[in-house]
């Protein structure tokens, strides 16, 4: 049988093994709506009404099942716990009215299935004599006769939404494509220990991912409790709509506890037997270091726990041999971010969050009353928290157990670093505490000493600031919305690609790649650094925490003493280093300023701000020093403090630039932008060869909330942007969920960068997204008006039903937001309504979130030390007559900062410009979050059509 498309003129043969079941086929095929009308050579065509395909059946054995075959098929297709859609189907014909087709099969008493409900009809599935399986679909252009639910799981309550099993082109496939029946798996998830926001989006992500690859999905409810316990109340099946809504929502909720019995043996043993009991064969754990040391223990124990049950004639032969092994993975959930080998946990920067707008709000009332707050963090063994908040808060001194001191040292330095911040004139003080901070005698020290301190020592009026399990509470923030998405869809990937000998992966991020590594790698190193610090071994806790945690720390000690201690190196080696914004406001501009201008400080190097861009410069002269009382409550403003504006060196007058680089001899230049930033350091690299005034270490820190600067896969303003993005979705869909059967089509800004749709659509659980990268396809609209007809109907008269649809500014000149709602509204048949919404500029949000303050603190040094380490290389060659542009050295000087994978990484920008960049699109020529795109589609249940 060939297996054509079935859009346009086409047609299908098939093969009878014997005349008996070549007049069974003919009679069925007219049953379905294909008149018979030519016999030519032993060929029997029939053609459907509107004459577009064509049937063609003929007797022939080779080419065919025998009859005992087809029967047994047929047989099998028709059993009760089989789901038509999740079976690869033969063909799938589009028809116009599917309740006669429905109709007529039903008197001729034929069997079928359909999807989703008897009410609102848009799939038929049956199979016809021949055996082969057959779909009927309401859509009017069906792509192949392989949709996505041939993957599925063959039980009907997996899949409620017919979305997915639409025909569908392989371009959604392109990540979850090559399905294997014999990977199957049931596939329960548990979150355990603390909670953390996050979570709720980490289970919606495992169990939607794991429908969509053909399996069970399951909820073991009250964390390791509930598995001691059992029991369908306790290990539940979870289908695709349950999770609705979870995105939004803070805290876990299948809900999480500590439990002590499973800490025992026998414990372990009942959990054992209630996962078999219940038929899962992988477990998904989502939780901090304790909770993953119980699951890889669980697994290690896994054979002799079945083997115990076996003998003990508590579970069937059967079942031993189907359950002998369980396939173990972590994702972190903790709000510490205290788990080695990962960047991040989940649940960790929302925290941050929140600690940081505490602080914030802490601020003003300090400074209006020239106080000093001592605020309690947690982190029992961890001081991440703490840290991050220093950094992004700017305070004045943090305590953390990693780098304790002797109860006379932390107190000294303490008050002799405040004193001199306030001997600068500063109002207030902020000193943040972890709940884990110690002496390096191991004494606890507690916010009241902290406080008595101050008090005694400097007379300061002080007040203690203890912000609890507010740091767990309030929904998840972009970021952990994402890792725990991503963390989820590669963790189900990861237990389907396990086998026996497969060490338990944990899902980590490294940079902006999400890796799997050893779980109980990561398990031993995150419980060692305990153990070091209770041995009194800092120097070994500080060794094992990560890489990023110490350059943070050093960030902070350099910038916490800046225009205060005597500078780092020497005369000689001192630079003077000018920094300027270029493009529009992004959050993160002011803290790359600030932690540059106090890093050059704490170095002995010269700061300069060049205010209100190349124009300002050009015009005005606009160089001024940077004060370090003037910037030292930058970190937590919006937009650009020094200005900033669009205008590039040549648009400005790139003599009159070079004239004054000359004149302040600046010694290396930093720049924080967008694309326009991106294209005036081509400009000023290309001057070198006539003005030696640009031949000094230049550098590009991104700076955008379109994200589309070439050579990094990450700018700053662009958590920002999702952060304010997501919280106004929020607020518009629960609009939409409390008026019923209404959708809303968002504008998102982003010029021709997909890139805040398409993570806002992850964020947000967006029923679909427009970018200026695929345009927007009629035949796609149709499809997703189909979808939202179909979401609608599927969900009336539940919570939590609200639907978003987003539009990306450039997607399409002709369909503005406007003329999109309005043909949904035209398509909807009065089924639901469409209204828009448009945030604005609103997406530049207002204070900068945790992310973008805390990487702008690292990129802006990190800056500084790439102008410190070729600074005395290019000025050797400053006024040299045979000076070469293109020499490879010296091109490296100009060069982009940004995160490529797991890397930060310098890329020059001759290299980025001539080879990287779609000028005419102002666009990287690589997209890197394409994979994204199709996870938030598939999250969603959402068919992609491809035109072929």
């Amino acid at each position: 049988m060939t297996v054509p498309l079935i859009h346009g003129n086409s047609s299908i043969s098939l093969y009878a093994s014997d005349d008996n079941l070549l007049k069974s086929a003919i009679e069925f095929y007219d049953i379905v709506g294909f008149k018979y009308y030519l016999k030519q050579d032993d060929v029997h065509y029939l053609r459907s009404s509107n004459e577009k395909l064509t049937i063609k059946i003929t007797k022939d054995s080779k080419f065919c099942k025998s009859k005992d075959e087809v029967s047994a098929l047929i047989k099998d297709f028709e059993a009760k716990d089989k789901d038509l859609r999740s079976l690869e189907s033969s063909f799938i014909i589009s028809v116009e009215n599917l309740n006669d087709l429905i109709n007529s099969l039903g008197l001729h008493k034929v069997y079928y299935q359909i999807y989703p409900n008897e009410l609102f009809p848009n799939e038929c599935f049956t199979v016809d004599p021949l055996g082969n399986l057959i779909g009927f679909t309401t859509f009017s252009n069906p792509i192949t006769s392989k949709p996505p639910v041939t993957k599925l799981s063959p039980h009907p309550s997996i899949v409620p939404s017919s979305s997915m099993s639409k025909s569908v082109s392989t371009s959604n496939l392109s990540n979850l494509t090559n399905f294997d029946t014999n990977k199957r798996r049931n596939i329960a998830v548990m979150t355990s220990g603390g909670d953390a926001p996050g979570m709720n989006a980490n289970v919606r992500a495992i169990v939607r991912a794991a429908i969509y690859r053909g399996c069970k999905a399951f909820a073991v409810m009250e964390g390791y409790e509930g598995l001691v316990r059992g029991g369908p109340e306790y290990i539940k099946e979870m289908q695709w709509q349950d999770v609705r809504g979870y995105l939004s929502d803070g805290g876990t909720n299948i809900g999480t506890a500590r439990c002590l019995e499973f800490r025992e043996r026998a414990g372990r043993l009942k959990g054992c037997k209630h996962l078999i009991e219940a038929g899962i064969d992988a477990l998904i754990v989502c939780g901090g270091d304790g909770s993953l040391t119980g699951a890889d223990l669980f697994r290690s124990e896994w054979p002799s726990l079945i083997k115990e049950l076996k003998e003990t004639n508590q579970i069937t032969d059967g079942q031993y041999n189907t359950y002998k092994h369980l396939n173990i993975c972590g994702t972190v959930g903790s709000i510490d971010n205290d788990m080695a080998t990962t960047d991040a946990t989940i649940g960790a920067y929302s925290s941050l969050a929140r600690i940081c707008q505490a602080i914030d709000y802490i601020d003003a009332t300090a400074n209006s009353h020239s106080r000093a707050f001592v605020v309690e963090v947690m982190g029992r063994h961890c001081g991440w928290l703490a840290l991050m908040a220093g950094i992004a808060t700017s305070a004045d001194y943090i305590l953390i157990p990693e780098k304790p001191a002797s109860s006379k040292d932390w107190q000294e330095q303490m008050c002799e670093i405040v004193n001199k911040h306030r001997s600068k004139g500063k109002r207030k003080t902020i000193v943040i505490v972890a709940e884990g901070a110690i002496t390096n005698e191991l004494k606890p020290i507690s916010c009241n000493e902290v406080k008595d301190v101050l008090v005694d020592r400097l007379g300061l009026d002080t007040r203690v600031t203890t912000l609890g399990h507010v740091q767990r509470g309030g929904t998840a923030v972009a970021y952990d919305r994402i890792l725990a998405t991503l963390q989820g869809v590669e963790a189900v990937e990861a237990v389907l690609d396990c086998t026996p000998e497969t060490p338990s992966p944990l899902i980590a991020i490294e940079e902006n790649k999400i890796v799997r590594k050893p779980l109980v790698d990561a398990v031993r190193i995150t419980k060692s650094v305990a153990t070091a610090i209770e041995s009194k071994d800092f120097e070994k806790a500080m060794s094992l925490r990560d890489s990023e945690f110490v350059e943070h720390l050093n960030n902070f000690i350099a910038m916490n003493s800046a225009n205060h201690n005597e500078p780092r190196l020497p005369a000689d080696k001192r630079k003077r280093i000018a920094i300027i914004n270029v493009g529009a406001p992004a959050g993160g501009m002011n803290s790359a300023v600030y932690a540059m201008a106090t890093y050059c400080m704490s170095q002995g190097h010269k700061p300069y701000a060049i205010h209100n861009g190349f124009s300002g410069l050009a015009r005005h002269e606009s160089v001024r020093t940077i004060d370090w009382l003037e910037i030292e409550n930058w970190n937590s403003i919006g937009g650009s403090e020094i200005g900033t504006n669009r205008t590039t060196p040549k648009e400005a007058d790139i003599g009159m630039i070079a004239y004054y680089f000359e004149k302040y001899r600046f010694d290396g230049l930093i720049l924080v932008g967008g694309f326009e930033a991106f294209l005036s350091l081509n400009e000023l690299e290309e001057s070198r060869v006539n003005y030696p005034a640009f031949r000094i270490p230049m550098v590009l820190i991104p700076a955008t909330i379109s994200n589309n600067v070439p050579g990094t896969e990450y700018s700053l303003g662009s958590d920002t942007c999702l952060n304010s993005l997501t919280d106004y979705c929020d607020i518009v869909k629960q609009s939409a969920s409390a008026t019923r059967d209404r959708a809303f089509v968002i504008e998102v800004q982003g010029g021709n960068s997909g890139y805040i749709a398409t993570f806002a659509s992850l964020t947000t659980g967006a029923n679909a997204s427009y970018v200026p990268e695929e345009g927007i396809d009629l035949s796609q609209l149709e499809m997703d008006i189909h979808n939202l007809k179909e979401s609608f109907a599927t969900e009336k008269g539940l919570s939590k039903a609200g639907k978003l649809i987003l539009k990306s500014t450039n997607a399409s000149k002709v369909l503005t937001t406007q003329v999109l709602a309005n043909i949904i509204n035209e398509e909807s048949n009065g089924e639901f309504d469409t209204k828009t919404a448009i945030p604005g500029h609103v997406q530049q949000g207002g204070l900068p979130s945790p992310i973008d303050r805390t990487r702008g603190a690292r990129f802006a040094i990190k800056a500084v030390q790439f102008i410190e380490e070729h600074s005395d290389f290019i000025s050797s060659k400053k006024y040299d007559i045979k000076f070469v542009s293109d020499d490879k050295a010296i091109a490296n000087t100009a060069s982009v900062l940004g995160i490529k994978s797991s890397k930060v990484k310098f890329t020059s920008i001759r290299y980025l410009y001539d080879f990287e960049t779609q000028l005419g699109k102002r666009m990287p020529k690589t997209i890197s979050w394409a994979k994204t795109r199709n996870i938030a589609d598939q999250l969603e249940g959402r068919t992609r059509i491809e035109r072929i």
